[in-house]
Formats: structure tokens, C-alpha cells, sequence
């Protein structure tokens, strides 16, 4: 049992801060989202193409109380109303999980309250549960963001198990990396996602790593060789110099990329559905906000009668109400201790 009393009304203060995005959120029992701040920093890390782990963690902590406030007052909320604190601790940025943490745990010890540990890349899951508005478990869950392309077997909102995840790549970096071989900006999937729109998916043809594997695994760093060959125009040997493009052949080169990563994603939910038995499809994750791939997954789960459910694009980018996850986790009286420490990495299959 919770050996925290429950208050009235329910309200919790959930805090995110695992890689570049500081935010915070007021979620209440009915998952109903009364804030929901997040204070990018999108232009800190856009001249290095690609998040600085140092400037992220030096950033979080400048902006993590007055995204708190806002959030409170947003949804017009004091201290002493919350049940509970939850955060992101894993896994992410070790110096942007901690600036987090130590907020939360501080929040916790003076109110008194529980604090709750919460999985980010979980939570993005439950972003799925969020917006359905109803129970979406048991199901495959996709999370496909800049730091991770994972595939989960759900059993529960808490129970995950690891099917498959990326060995050297994620789908998120390979956009990032993409679109600056192709000169199109950060964050490299909506430039990859605008240029494509323009561009013809059959103009080259870039391999589908894994994508015939009987392993729910991913690759994505031979995608990005394979890029950076096909704008050099060189297969082989050590490119010194790119060139400068026409915009039509950057075009085709950015749909052609893009629809190798969009390809293999979804055959390996395909697979993962059919390895479960699962009818259900959960994605989450800043990639899942692709519109082409959110238009293949629809196609997939309409040939095969799976249920799909999309993280609305809101909840889709790194954000603070997707860990109301945390009611879950309280309803099962699991807390965590203020002794709590971050953990980076993943934890691998159980």
C-alpha cells in the first residue's frame, strides 16, 4: 500500500529534463493536463547540429524553477495542493537528469509528498495512453525519438519488456545527421520531413539495414554511410569535401532517406506485432511525430487489424505531462526513496 495519504484534489508535479528540453507539467487523476511547459533550447544546439551535453545540463539549470512556476501557475496551482512530484531519471543526459532529480527530490523533502521515479522512454508510451483516453494495454509500443528507437512488448501502463532496440543509432540521429549532410538545418527531421515533400522516394535506393532479420533490432549507421556517399557521389575511400546540391536532387535524397528509416520501422513493428500476437500498436517519441511515418503505420495496422495508437504531436517531443505515467506507479504503491540517483543508459532486456 501507498504509505503516502492521498489528498484532494490529485494533482501532480511532473518535471522532465533528460536531454535538451526543460519542461514541467500539472497532470491531474483523470489524466486531465492543466500545464504543460517546455522550454526548448533547440537554438543553443543548433549551430553544433546535434545536442552538447554540457550547454543541455548548464541551460536545465537556469530554467528549471521558472518552468516549475509557470507550470503552476498556469494550471493555477500552489505547493501545498500536489500529492505527489514525479521525474524523469532515466535514461537521458546524466547532467540533464540531474538538474531534474535535484529539483524534484528538493520538492518532495519540503512538501512532504512522494516522489515518483518515472522512464522516459515509458512515459512516451503512455503518452499513447494519454490521448486514447482509455486503457491501450496489452501492446507492441514503438518509441522512436533522437536518442532511442526501441520496441517494447507492453503487458501493463508499468510492466515493459524489451523486444528490440537499435545497435548503434538511433532513427532521431540519423535524421539529425542527414539533414546536415544534405544542408538542412536542426532539428533534422522536420527539414527532412519538408524537404522530401518535394522529392521522389524512388530516386535512390538506400539499403533497409536489419529489415530482413529475424531480430527486432535496428541499425541505422550504415543508412547514414550510405548518405553521405550518395551526396559525395563517391562509394568508396575518404570523403574530404562535399558538394554543393541542386535543391532537386536534395529533395530526392531527402525522401529517398527518409523512407528507407520510415521502411524499416514499420517492418519491424510488423514483426514485433506478429511475434506478440499483440492487436494493439503504441508509438511514441519525436519521431513519431513524422507525418510519412505516421501514414505507412496507418496503412500497416489497417492491412494487418491492429488498433494504432499515435502519441498526439504534443506529446510526441519531449515533455513533462507524458509522466503522469506516475499515477500508474502510485495506484501500485510504488514510490521512490530521496536516496534516488539517475540512470543514463537503458536497462536492457529482462
Amino acid at each position: 500500500m501507498n504509505r503516502f495519504p492521498r489528498t484532494a484534489p490529485d494533482l501532480l508535479l511532473a518535471i522532465e529534463s533528460s536531454c535538451d528540453e526543460t519542461a514541467a507539467a500539472v497532470v491531474d487523476r483523470r489524466l486531465a493536463i492543466l500545464s504543460n511547459v517546455v522550454s526548448s533550447q533547440t537554438e543553443l544546439h543548433r549551430r553544433y547540429g546535434g545536442v552538447v551535453p554540457e550547454i543541455a545540463s548548464r541551460a536545465h539549470v537556469r530554467r528549471i524553477i521558472p518552468a516549475i512556476d509557470e507550470a503552476l501557475r498556469t494550471a493555477g496551482v500552489h505547493l501545498n495542493e500536489l500529492t505527489a512530484v514525479a521525474v524523469t531519471s532515466r535514461p537521458g543526459l546524466v547532467g540533464s537528469l540531474l538538474v531534474g532529480l535535484t529539483a524534484a527530490k528538493t520538492l518532495a523533502l519540503a512538501l512532504g509528498i512522494p516522489l515518483v521515479d518515472v522512464s522516459h522512454v515509458e512515459a512516451h508510451l503512455y503518452a499513447c495512453r494519454m490521448s486514447a483516453g482509455q486503457e491501450v494495454f496489452p501492446a507492441v509500443g514503438l518509441v522512436v525519438s533522437g536518442g532511442h528507437t526501441l520496441l517494447y512488448d507492453c503487458v501493463s501502463a508499468v510492466d515493459f519488456e524489451l523486444l528490440g532496440s537499435t545497435i548503434d543509432d538511433a532513427a532521431g540521429e540519423a535524421f539529425d545527421k542527414g539533414a546536415k549532410l544534405l544542408g538542412l538545418g536542426y532539428p533534422g527531421g522536420p527539414a527532412i520531413q519538408q524537404a522530401a515533400q518535394s522529392g521522389d522516394a524512388r530516386a535512390v535506393c538506400f539499403p533497409r539495414p536489419l529489415i530482413d532479420s529475424r531480430r527486432l533490432d535496428f541499425s541505422f549507421s550504415g543508412l547514414k554511410t550510405a548518405l553521405l556517399y550518395a551526396v559525395s557521389g563517391s562509394s568508396q575511400g575518404r570523403v574530404v569535401e562535399l558538394p554543393d546540391l541542386p535543391p532537386s536532387r536534395v529533395c530526392d535524397l531527402a525522401a529517398s532517406y527518409q523512407e528507407a528509416i520510415v521502411d524499416v520501422l514499420v517492418a519491424k513493428c510488423r514483426q514485433a506485432l506478429a511475434c506478440t500476437q499483440r492487436t494493439t500498436l503504441c508509438v511514441g517519441g519525436g519521431v513519431a511525430a513524422n507525418g510519412r511515418l505516421r501514414q505507412r503505420l496507418s496503412q500497416m495496422c489497417g492491412e494487418t487489424l491492429t488498433e494504432l495508437v499515435l502519441a498526439p504531436p504534443e506529446l510526441c517531443t519531449d515533455n513533462a505531462a507524458m509522466a503522469a505515467l506516475a499515477w500508474e506507479l502510485l495506484d501500485r504503491g510504488v514510490v521512490a526513496p530521496l536516496d534516488l540517483d539517475v540512470t543514463p543508459g537503458l536497462l536492457r532486456r529482462r
